[in-house]
């Protein structure tokens, strides 16, 4: 709970914490002392709700206990179309509380479209994240929220995984699969979270409301963890209790999302992340175009195609598929070019380094090595060239700053 501040020696105390108006300076300061000297936060809490008739009720009962004179509430729960009795229930929750809004989609679209939606309709100082099935417990929202009114922190996200409180025990490979997600994660954004894949997310109102929110399903987590990454914003991370459920209760995450957070997380962070890593993964989308070259021209030639198409044929469809895979996973697309010009520039590249791909492997086998050894050392040439071009031509971007110093 968020009492009403009292002064203690010069300081205020919020909560069993310490906040300290004296050394602070610029607009952190000035957010710290408006609060303590006007009025109370307000806190906007984003329900998203599919088929949760059992538990919404208690959920925002629950949620609104935790108001108080300086702590405010504003309830957004978006009915993602359930087809259950979620959308009655939530009309009875809003005349039974004036105060809560209710947006209904018109087809279901997933979590992270809830969200967008009830992200863009919040006006707190504040916004945070509470799942409708009651498996986090909304008094830690009290505590998440204090390094955001404090003025330390841009988001702070409640880890279920550091001491926190009680942990119902399931699922082991679920655990273990979050933990891979969280490190390859951290891997990629620089953070050193403990639980990416955590639903309590809290940030300042302004911040979230800034992020464009791409995903509609759960690869909302990975998606907007990275986002915060990128902006090198102040983040912190605290312990909550968790009380998870049982898929016969109602848990609706599943493989299908599991690899959709794995894509997710290549997706969101690989055009950020350093060159060396960025390469690691190319050898992969590299590998990949050599194979597909390799059968095709097999094929071709099988199908008594002339070995002057089936060549370049074949070679065109890996360049078509190494372009796919770039985008898909390692480069942004029109990170610099439109795409007209993007694809007429890696075209141009991947003639250039195919006709020094043809002089190398020539000049190798001049030099007295077997025609596979020549070949051997031109495509690892070819491969570095490929991904040089592609790096630093094609898809041009500058990689994430360094985290900014402190202001306090």
């Amino acid at each position: 709970m968020l009492p009403e501040l009292e002064p203690v020696a010069g300081r205020r105390r919020l909560d069993g914490y310490n906040v300290s108006a004296e050394g602070r300076s610029g607009e952190s300061a000035n957010h710290l002392n408006e609060y303590i000297a006007t009025q109370p936060s307000l806190l906007s809490i984003v329900i998203p709700c599919y088929n949760e008739e059992r538990t919404l009720a208690s959920c925002v009962e629950t949620v609104l206990r935790i108001e108080d004179e300086s702590l405010r509430l504003q309830l957004i729960i978006v009915n993602d179309c359930s087809t259950d009795k979620s959308a009655q229930v939530a009309d009875g929750l809003r005349r039974l509380h004036p105060g809560i809004e209710v947006l209904h989609h018109t087809r279901n679209q997933g979590k992270g479209a809830a969200l967008r939606t009830g992200i863009r309709h919040a006006t707190g100082d504040f916004v945070a994240i509470q799942d409708a099935d009651l498996e986090y417990s909304p008094s830690d929202l009290k505590r998440l929220v204090v390094p955001l009114i404090e003025g330390h922190a841009d988001v702070v996200l409640g880890s279920r995984f550091l001491s926190g409180g009680s942990h119902r025990v399931l699922y082991f490979w679920h655990s273990l699969g979050n933990q891979f997600l969280t490190f390859l994660s951290n891997m990629l954004t620089d953070l050193n979270l403990t639980d990416m894949e955590t639903c309590y997310k809290v940030f300042r109102r302004e911040i979230i409301q800034s992020i464009e929110i791409e995903e509609n399903r759960f690869g909302f987590e990975p998606e907007i963890v990275a986002k915060v990454a990128q902006r090198r914003l102040n983040v912190y991370e605290m312990g909550i209790s968790y009380n998870g459920r049982t898929y016969a209760e109602g848990k609706k995450i599943g493989m299908r999302d599991g690899w959709r957070a794995l894509y997710c997380i290549l997706k969101y962070n690989l055009h950020k992340a350093p060159w060396a890593i960025q390469f690691l993964f190319y050898l992969f989308i590299g590998g990949t175009a050599a194979v597909v070259n390799l059968l095709l021209f097999v094929l071709f030639v099988r199908a008594d195609v002339r070995v002057g198409i089936a060549a370049p044929a074949a070679f065109l469809i890996a360049a078509a598929v190494n372009y796919y895979l770039s985008i898909l996973l390692l480069f942004r697309h029109r990170a610099r070019w439109n795409s007209g010009v993007e694809i007429l520039i890696f075209l141009l590249v991947v003639a250039v380094i195919g006709y020094i791909d043809l002089l190398t492997t020539d000049s190798f086998m001049r030099g007295g090595l077997a025609p596979w050894m020549a070949k051997l050392l031109a495509t690892a040439i070819g491969l570095v060239l490929n991904f040089s071009a592609r790096r630093f031509l094609v898809f041009p971007e500058p990689g994430n700053p360094d985290w900014a110093a402190s202001k306090e």
